[in-house]
């Protein structure tokens, strides 16, 4: 089917250039006629107009000197006249007959010259010619020359123009076919192998990718096609790693409330404070498994649900840090902060989520005693935010795939859902800003986000800078 379908497209393009060969060739044919129709009949009224002049000049000649006209010299005319089969009358100023060619005499040279001297057709339209001599008009000339000889010439030339502009078309359509054919092949032979490798991919075949054979604008599509399936392959794979590890956080939780909640059930146990308090850490903790899904399904649509406003993110930073101040005090970790004045248009419970999953980000990978530094400046016309902490860092073959959905490092299979970091590259993106991550294992990582700042300047400038031990 898929050959069928190649072949179709492959004649249809092959006969657009035949019919664009032969369409061309039939306008040129058309426009050649016309051209010489035209230049034809101009030649043939100049020829006609000769001839007639022609005529005049002889019988200006049979005009005596003494204003009479000479008949001996009209009748020596006649002859002539009758062998070209033309029919002439001269006639004076006030219309009178002045001589006339006799027809029984023209008749009859043409039966003796014969019709192929005298002419194929019978005289034209009669036209009028005026006589000059001695400088002023003595007669005028009724003429009508014969119309046969001519016209077949250019009938003859006609016909031949004609049939070889019809070679031409036919030999221009094959020429433009097989021009055709050949390039069809070559223009649909990666068009096929693009949708072969479609074809596979939805059916399934997630490794099948589509071969590069040229650099044109169907080779970088082909490119493209293979960097989105790159791309699907790979969150196909997250996807599943992602609900093997959810499916297993939810089972650790379930299990234990199941096992006490039946143990309470069949008298094994008693509701004492100490299993109420480890039922409820375990609902937190599938409430936590919930949200950060739900968050990650928010962040989503976060750039059409931004609630964009002036803001100082100066303070909104500090704010943020102040209520995860006591968690990194639990964690036993160094909080500082170096914030300088900087406005941004942006949605203020979007950029707290960005913070706090930074933030938290470092709770998750910082041991005792390590240190978070949190710094806010202006850099040109961008606000730039970074979270630099003394953690355990992030391996090389992992960073491309730091903010990637469903991705957890192997560090943190143990600590959480892994969509922090994808829900930062979000809504960083729905703030029309960026996100980066420079890291390396044993010296921590820094991460560092950019946004679009305002023009308005602060009205108070100041510096907030800090320490949460």
């Amino acid at each position: 089917m898929r050959e069928l379908l190649r072949g179709r497209f492959a004649r249809r393009l092959a006969l657009a250039f035949a019919a664009l060969g032969i369409g061309a060739a039939v306008l040129t044919a058309l426009l050649v006629n016309a051209a010489f129709g035209a230049r034809f009949d101009d030649y043939l009224a100049q020829q006609q107009h000769a001839r007639e002049q022609q005529l005049a000049a002889l019988f200006a000649g049979s005009y005596t000197r003494d204003g009479r006209w000479d008949a001996g010299s009209l009748d020596e005319l006649a002859p002539s006249l009758a062998m070209t089969g033309s029919q002439a009358e001269l006639r004076g100023p006030s219309g009178q007959l002045i001589w006339a060619l006799d027809p029984g005499m023209a008749q009859m040279h043409q039966e003796m010259m014969g019709s192929q001297m005298t002419g194929t057709g019978p005289p034209g339209p009669p036209h009028e010619v005026p006589i000059i001599a001695n400088g002023r008009r003595v007669a005028t000339l009724i003429v009508r020359l014969p119309q046969g000889v001519v016209p077949a010439v250019d009938e003859e030339f006609r016909t031949a123009v004609n049939w070889l502009l019809i070679a031409g078309g036919a030999v221009a359509g094959l020429v433009a076919l097989a021009t055709g054919l050949v390039f069809a092949r070559r223009a649909t032979t990666p068009i096929a192998e693009l949708t072969h490798a479609a074809d596979d991919l939805a059916a399934g075949h997630r490794h099948r990718r589509a071969a590069v054979t040229t650099r044109d604008e169907l080779g970088r599509l082909a490119t493209a096609f293979n960097t989105m399936a790159d791309r699907v392959e790979r969150e196909d794979e997250l996807r599943r790693v992602f609900a093997a590890d959810v499916a297993h956080e939810l089972r650790t939780p379930l299990a234990i409330l199941r096992s006490q909640i039946e143990a309470i059930q069949d008298g094994l146990a008693e509701p004492a404070p100490e299993t109420i308090a480890s039922l409820h850490e375990e609902t937190l903790r599938l409430s936590r498994l919930v949200a950060d899904l739900e968050t990650l399904a928010s962040a989503d649509a976060a750039a059409f649900t931004l609630d964009r406003q002036p803001l100082a993110l100066d303070e909104l930073v500090d704010e943020t840090v102040a209520a995860l101040a006591d968690q990194f005090t639990e964690a036993g970790i160094m909080l500082r902060t170096d914030l300088r004045p900087v406005q941004v248009d942006g949605d203020a419970v979007r950029l707290r989520q960005i913070i706090t999953n930074l933030l938290t980000n470092a709770l998750k990978f910082v041991p005792a005693g390590g240190a978070t530094t949190l710094t806010l400046r202006r850099v040109g016309q961008r606000a730039e935010l970074s979270v630099a902490d003394t953690g355990i860092g992030i391996p090389a073959e992992e960073l491309p795939h730091v903010f990637d959905r469903f991705f957890r490092g192997q560090a943190a299979r143990a600590k959480g859902s892994g969509i922090g970091l994808a829900v930062v590259a979000e809504l960083a993106a729905a703030h029309h800003g960026q996100i980066c991550v420079d890291s390396a294992p044993g010296r921590g990582s820094t991460f560092t986000l950019t946004l679009p700042a305002r023009d308005e300047p602060r009205s108070h400038p100041s510096l907030q800078s800090g320490e949460h031990p």
